[in-house]
C-alpha cells in the first residue's frame, strides 16, 4: 500500500532528473539567502551555476551540527522570519540547542512524509494511532501527529510517560498502530505483564519505532510480545524530523524519500564517497525545504545504502538499519564498538531481559568494559551455578561478536533505569 504512488514509485531516470532540478533550486536559494553557505561556497570557488549534475553535489561543502550552533538561532534560515510558522529544536545537551524553522509549506511536506511512513505500517483513514513520542520542541510527537491527521486516522496524542494509563487506553481505545521509541515499547511490554494483561487483549497491528538504534533481535522481541509488525523509522530535527526514511513491511532497509532528500555515504575520516552497500556516515541534502535547507548534512549516523528494487514497488533508495553513530562509537582497546552490537549479542542468547547498561572505564591505562544485564525474576532466583552458566554464555556471545572480552554482571530485575524517551545505554567514565 502506498500513500503517494506517483512519487514513491517514480522510475529512476525521472527521479534523478527531478532531484537535479530541485538541487539546483536549493543551492541557488542558500547561496543568495544564507551568508554562511555563500561564504563556504566562495571559499571553494563555487557558484550555483557550477551544479549541473547530481555528481556535482560532491563539489559542495558539508554542513555539521556545529554550523547550526555557530549560526544560532536564526542565521541559517533561508527565508525571512515572518515566513517561519514553527520552531523545533534539539535538546541542547551538549551546548546551545540546534534551532530549526519551518514554513507553512515545510509543515505540509512533513505531514506528507509522515503519511507515507504511517501508510507503510498499514495506517488508513479508519485506523487508531497512539503517539507515545514526546510532544514539544522534540520533533517526534508532532511529526507523527500531522502525518496521522493527514491520512484521516484517529489520533491518540498521549505523549510519553504514565505507562499504566497508556496501556489502559491502548486496550480501551483499540489502538492499532503504536509510535514510540523501541526502549519505551519495552516499558509498555513490562507494564502489560505487571497489569496481568496479554497481547491478545490489545488490537495492535504495527509499531513504528525510532529515535535510537535498535537491533534485529529487539525487533523479534517486540513483534513476539506485542503481536505486531515492528518497523524502523529514521529522522533528525536538523533535516526535518521523523519521516526522512522508513521501513516498509518487507523490512529490508528504510526507504529514504529521494524526492525530498539526496543521501550519500562517506568515509567519516577521509570524507570521500563510499560505494553502494558499504557502511559509512550518512550525509543528507534537503532539496524541498524552505525554512532551513541543509546541504550535505553530516548526520554522524553509520549506515549503508542500497538502490536495489524493493518488492513493495517503491523505487527510493534504502538505508540499512543504523549501526550506531560516529560520535557514540566506543573505541575499546582499538576495537570499534557500537552499543547496538552488544544489544544484538545479548538478545541472541535468548536468556536475558532486553535491559542493559554498558560501563566503560580506564584502569591502569587499560580500557575496561562492563555490561550490566537484567535477568528475569525466575532466573535470578535460580541456583548460582545456573546464573554463572548464563553469565558465561553472554560473555562468549559478546566476544564472538566483538572480538574482545567484557565483564558481564547479572543484576536483579528492574535494577536498570527505564527510559520514556531515548534510552541511555552507555556510561563512559574514561577521562579521554
Amino acid at each position: 500500500m502506498h500513500w503517494n504512488k506517483t512519487r514513491e514509485c517514480m522510475n529512476r531516470e525521472q527521479l534523478r532528473s527531478y532531484q537535479l532540478e530541485k538541487l539546483k533550486e536549493t543551492v541557488d536559494r542558500v547561496y543568495h539567502n544564507v551568508p554562511s553557505y555563500r561564504q563556504k561556497m566562495q571559499e571553494r570557488n563555487i557558484i550555483p551555476e557550477d551544479i549541473n549534475s547530481l555528481e556535482d553535489l560532491q563539489l559542495l561543502p558539508f554542513t555539521t551540527k556545529q554550523d547550526l550552533r555557530d549560526n544560532y538561532p536564526y542565521d541559517m534560515f533561508a527565508v525571512p522570519l515572518e515566513e517561519i510558522i514553527r520552531i523545533h529544536a534539539s535538546s541542547g545537551t551538549t551546548g546551545k540547542p540546534t534551532v530549526v524553522g519551518y514554513t507553512r509549506r515545510d509543515i505540509a511536506n512533513w505531514a506528507e512524509l509522515m503519511a507515507r511512513c504511517l501508510t507503510m505500517a498499514g495506517a488508513q483513514r479508519d485506523s487508531v494511532v497512539q503517539i507515545s513520542y514526546g510532544y514539544g520542541l522534540f520533533t517526534g510527537g508532532l511529526g507523527f501527529h500531522y502525518g496521522a491527521e493527514k491520512i484521516g486516522a484517529l489520533v491518540i496524542p498521549i505523549s510519553g510517560g504514565n505507562t499504566r494509563r497508556q496501556v489502559m487506553l491502548m486496550r480501551d481505545l483499540k489502538t492499532e498502530i503504536l509510535a514510540c521509541t523501541p526502549s519505551y515499547a519495552l516499558c509498555i511490554i513490562e507494564t502489560l505483564e505487571q497489569m496481568g494483561l496479554n497481547r491478545q487483549e490489545l488490537n495492535l497491528k504495527a509499531g513504528i519505532f525510532g529515535a535510537e538504534p535498535w537491533s534485529e533481535n529487539m525487533r523479534a522481541e517486540l513483534e513476539e510480545k506485542l503481536g505486531i509488525k515492528a518497523l524502523d523509522i529514521y529522522g533528525l530535527s536538523e533535516v526535518i524530523g521523523p519521516g526522512v526514511a522508513c521501513e516498509c513491511t518487507e523490512q529490508r532497509g528504510l526507504h529514504i524519500f529521494e524526492d525530498f532528500f539526496i543521501p550519500e555515504i562517506i568515509d567519516p575520516v577521509t570524507e570521500k564517497p563510499l560505494p553502494e552497500g558499504q557502511a559509512g556516515e550518512l550525509v543528507i541534502t534537503t532539496i524541498d525545504k524552505e525554512g532551513l535547507p541543509v546541504i550535505r548534512y553530516r548526520t554522524r549516523d553509520i549506515a549503508s545504502l542500497s538502490y536495489e528494487p524493493c518488492a513493495c514497488g517503491r523505487t527510493h533508495a534504502r538505508i540499512s538499519k543504523l549501526l550506531g553513530r560516529t560520535d557514540d562509537m566506543l573505541i575499546i582497546r582499538g576495537v570499534n564498538v557500537f552499543p547496538s552490537q552488544i544489544e544484538s549479542a545479548l538478545m541472541a542468547t535468548g536468556v536475558v531481559e532486553p535491559h542493559y547498561l554498558i560501563i566503560v572505564d580506564r584502569v591502569n591505562n587499560l580500557d575496561t568494559i562492563e555490561v550490566l544485564v537484567e535477568v528475569s525474576e525466575t532466573l535470578f532466583a535460580d541456583e548460582i551455578r545456573k546464573l554463572e552458566e548464563v553469565r558465561k554464555k553472554i560473555a562468549s556471545e559478546i566476544y564472538s561478536t566483538l572480538g574482545i572480552n567484557v565483564n558481564v554482571k547479572l543484576v536483579e530485575p528492574y535494577t536498570i533505569e527505564r527510559s520514556e524517551g531515548k534510552a541511555k545505554r552507555v556510561i563512559d567514565k574514561r577521562k579521554i
